[in-house]
């Protein structure tokens, strides 16, 4: 028996030696292959399928603001010289507290987005990071 699915609220990310503390959300995990159609003159009226280039669609972080700016600085770094590629590790956990599935995104490097501010607002204030990769895989 396969078991119960698990709860996608507890999880953890793992930043290349990055301590950039915990984050509220973690959205985007995408890989597609497109679809290129071809068909010859004296081809039946149907199309051939074949694969073309694989994609990942970015990741995005979401984080309350607070004292460290570690994240901002791996943005910085890429602004100011060579882009600095990471490996990440999104791990979900199960209800005993044990990693139930791992994911690793390859080369990946960040897009900072700063909070949006209001006086009128009792919110937290979110700062996000859009990830662009070359790759994923469910390493367990």
């Amino acid at each position: 028996m396969a078991g119960y699915p698990h709860g996608k609220f507890r999880y953890k990310v793992e930043i290349d030696g990055l301590e950039a503390g915990g984050f509220s959300e973690v959205s985007g995990f995408d890989a597609s292959i497109d679809v290129i159609e071809y068909r010859e003159g004296d081809m039946v009226q149907t199309p051939m399928k074949l694969p073309g280039l694989k994609k990942y669609g970015n990741i995005t972080l979401k984080q309350g603001v607070a004292d460290s700016d570690v994240l901002y600085q791996w943005m910085v770094l890429g602004i100011e010289g060579e882009v600095d590629r990471k490996t990440i590790t999104i791990t979900l956990i199960n209800s005993a507290g044990d990693d139930a599935a791992s994911w690793q995104v390859i080369n990946a490097w960040p897009k900072y987005t700063a909070p949006d501010f209001n006086a009128t607002s009792s919110e937290v204030a979110i700062e996000s990071l859009e990830i662009a990769h070359e790759g994923m895989t469910r390493v367990s």
